[in-house]
């Protein structure tokens, strides 16, 4: 790159090294070239900004991903640039300000699609925000947007730290009904879900589930099952989970 300086660089040449920086989650030198466009007076355009917004997504940095976001023109504002922020927003733990950002897009007429969706109601679930994440996957379902693995992922983990166990088994049935097969995350986490809600015979049915389809049963399967037996006073249950455990290690 700096044997590059006798050359004149232009847009396409920081914009494909910044794009490799984002890939790789390289913030701090995505924003160094940034700031070197700026000084060699090369404009910047939305998809370079996009880029470092990603960057900045990927590295944790939501407070710079949303002052990159304020620098473009809102016009020119894509999915692209609004996911990222929004995704930066989440991993930072803003999920207000996520929420803030995803209420423009729709007046900005900006496409709401399943990554939209999948970072904000990412973000709804790690602030505990299960009502916002649910009302969420509604409005994906009336834009007729597809929901993803990743959305009931996240849907069911939302439900599942505020112990709304019924919530939870209803999106792991509308992930089958839409013909996605349901996997160890998103069973456990509803397992998880049953067992804060005092629902130990259902945390029983899900693991019979899982083992009818073949999914894999982890030490959180069992885990939780078993404390979801326990808090109910099934220590027969129980012992018969740890016995169960032991064995499928064993295996």
């Amino acid at each position: 790159w700096h044997e590059m300086n006798d050359y004149e660089l232009n847009l396409f040449h920081y914009g494909a090294v910044i794009d490799a920086c984002s890939k790789c989650g390289n913030w701090p030198k995505a924003l160094h070239l940034l700031k070197l466009m700026a000084t060699n007076v090369v404009e910047s355009d939305t998809i370079a900004l996009s880029a470092v917004i990603s960057a900045c997504e990927q590295g944790g940095e939501w407070a710079k991903a949303c002052h990159l976001f304020s620098l473009m023109d809102p016009s020119e504002a894509d999915s692209i640039a609004f996911n990222a922020t929004i995704g930066a927003c989440g991993k930072g733990g803003e999920w207000q300000r996520a929420l803030h950002i995803f209420s423009a897009m729709e007046p900005r007429k900006v496409e709401l699609d399943t990554i939209t969706f999948n970072v904000t109601i990412s973000a709804c679930e790690k602030g505990g925000e299960w009502e916002k994440a649910v009302q969420l996957f509604g409005v994906m379902l009336q834009n007729t947007v597809e929901p993803s693995r990743i959305t009931f992922n996240a849907s069911v983990s939302a439900c599942e730290k505020c112990g709304e166990w019924e919530k939870a088994l209803v999106f792991c049935t509308l992930m089958s009904r839409r013909g996605l097969k349901l996997d160890t995350i998103n069973c456990n986490a509803a397992i998880s879900a049953c067992e804060k809600g005092g629902e130990w015979e259902k945390a029983l049915q899900l693991l019979i589930v899982m083992s009818q389809s073949r999914v894999e049963l982890d030490t959180i399967s069992f885990g939780a099952a078993t404390s979801a037996c326990e808090k109910a006073a099934e220590w027969e249950k129980a012992l018969q989970l740890l016995w169960l455990m032991a064995q499928s290690e064993r295996d």
